[in-house]
Parts: C-alpha cells; structure tokens; sequence
C-alpha cells in the first residue's frame, strides 16, 4: 500500500514560484505514473501534470509553460515546480499514482492528503 504525502504548499503573490513535493512510503513509485491533480472552491478535480514511469510528461493547456513535473525515483518523490503563478492557480494540489497514465482522477489508487495552494493577485 502505497502512501503519499504532499508539502510546499502556502499562500504566494502572483508571479511567484513555489515547488510541490510528494513523498511516497510503503512501497517504489518507479513503476507508476504520477499525478498532480487540483481541486478549486465549486470546481471539479482536474489534471494538471503527470509523469509516466519512463519520463513522458502530460500538462494541461493553463499551465503549459510554466509548470514542470519531475520525479526522484532514488528519493520515492515526485515534484512540481510551479512558476508565473496566477490567482486562478488557486487550489488544493494532490498528488495521486497509478500503474498506466489517466487523466481521469477517478481511475489514480493512492492519494495524498492535498497541499494547499493561495495566489493573491
């Protein structure tokens, strides 16, 4: 069973950069593909960037460019570098893991807690 725990997020003014981190416990996520989903206030969960277990990254259109997903396979932790933040980044992160890349949130086995994330503008 694998564990997941988030860290790094806070409250930011937009422009700022922040890094997401994702620890995993209880077992190797060399072997899944890994997820940072995001949940705003009276929205839907949506996939903002995941990795697959040989690298392939997948971003969605809003924050193409400006954010970046990585793993540490030696270290068990995924990463994501969050840069140019705007207000409408606002939300509560989660990380999430699955054998075969989903962009669906439903289909992800292991959840983190979530970190949240505040851009004033």
């Amino acid at each position: 069973q694998v564990q997941l725990v988030e860290s790094g997020g806070g409250l930011v003014q937009a422009g700022d950069s922040l890094r997401l981190s994702c620890a995993a416990s209880g077992g190797t996520i060399s072997s899944y593909t890994m997820a940072w989903f995001r949940q705003a206030p009276g929205k839907e969960r949506e996939l903002a960037a995941a990795i697959t277990w040989n690298g392939d990254n997948t971003y969605t259109d809003s924050v193409k460019g400006r954010f970046t997903i990585s793993r540490d396979n030696a270290k068990n932790t995924v990463y994501l570098q969050m840069n140019s933040l705007k207000a409408e980044d606002t939300a509560v992160y989660y990380c999430a893991a699955r054998r075969r890349y989903s962009a669906t949130y439903a289909s992800y086995d292991y959840w983190g807690q979530g970190t949240q994330v505040t851009v004033s503008s």
